[in-house]
């Protein structure tokens, strides 16, 4: 699963941001993106969302290349 934000959502607070242990949210245009290589699947940024702007994604598939 990853996270991801809803843009037309997004009211830009930063709530996301501080919240984030592994810094995956970043501010672009004033409103916020989560980087997926950063982010960690943890939720924290889901839970302070005050517009509920954070979704999780269930078809995430793996970063890791096959071989």
């Amino acid at each position: 699963m990853s996270h991801r934000i809803r843009l037309e959502q997004c009211i830009g607070c930063g709530l996301c941001a501080d919240e984030c242990p592994r810094w995956a949210v970043v501010e672009n245009n004033g409103v916020y993106e989560i980087l997926q290589r950063k982010c960690n699947d943890c939720g924290r940024c889901a839970e302070v969302c005050p517009v509920n702007a954070v979704i999780v994604n269930k078809n995430r598939t793996s970063e890791t290349p096959s071989k």
